[in-house]
């Protein structure tokens, strides 16, 4: 049998210490990577070139053209590839303004290599092992219809477009059939016991925006949404008879 192809990574990052670091380390990870030192080198090249690619790693600060906007570039271009954000800010106001536009995550550069690889595997996870197999069918739960292996949500048949991290939050909410807590919710998108947020109980802060934004795009499809309740200081549950 042959060996599957290793996923593809596109890096673009203005620092010439770190991004061949980082290369270096995605190689040996068995990785197949192309890098870039800027957003406009990435551009000019899909001029002319159509670039494969299972998952772009942007650094959010760079000179010209921040990785958030490059982000805006590729979508206009119709690149739909799940993009991952490196950065030095530690502030979680940046991390959620990245998730909000539609990235996959976002690691700060301080993270050891083994945490962003956890990350990745995690993004690429979405990708079917093996293209010959078939996906797992939608699975409907009241007026809501979860496609895993589209990552696509639908409620009361209106397509509810939501990030990756915040399907998992309500593919977590909806199929548990119990409460679920704040630390549980986190951990689904960031990987068991990762901290962020000021205090050890900062990540509530995280969930809690997570939420809100979940509720209120449901909310525009449904304005009678009212499927996700809060379990006061312990998380919150999916009202599965919502329907």
């Amino acid at each position: 049998m042959s060996k599957a192809a290793p996923p593809i990574i596109v890096v673009v990052d203005d620092d010439d210490l770190f991004r061949p670091l980082l290369v270096g380390n995605l190689r040996e990870a068995e990785y197949e990577v192309s890098d870039f030192p800027a957003p406009d080198a990435l551009l000019q090249h899909l001029k002319q070139n159509v670039i494969e690619a299972d998952l772009f790693i942007l650094d959010w600060k760079m000179p010209g053209m921040t990785g958030f906007e490059l982000l805006k570039e590729l979508r206009d271009l119709g690149i739909a590839t799940p993009a991952l954000f490196l950065t030095s800010l530690d502030d979680v106001l940046y991390e959620e303004s990245a998730l909000r536009e539609g990235a996959a995550d976002f690691v700060g550069k301080t993270r050891s290599f083994a945490i962003l690889r956890h990350r990745i595997e995690r993004i690429l996870g979405a990708l079917p092992a093996n293209p010959s197999t078939s996906p797992a069918a939608p699975a409907n739960i009241g007026a809501l219809t979860l496609d895993s292996a589209q990552h696509r949500v639908t409620w009361r048949d209106k397509v509810v477009e939501l990030t990756l991290g915040e399907f998992r939050a309500v593919e977590l909410l909806a199929t548990s059939g119990r409460d679920v807590s704040y630390r549980e919710i986190y951990d689904t998108m960031r990987g068991e016991n990762f901290i962020a947020g000021a205090g050890p109980e900062g990540y509530r802060a995280n969930v809690r925006a997570l939420v809100k934004r979940i509720r209120q795009k449901f909310t525009e499809a449904d304005s009678g949404f009212t499927a996700i309740e809060n379990y006061p200081g312990y998380g919150y549950r999916w009202k599965s008879g919502n329907a």
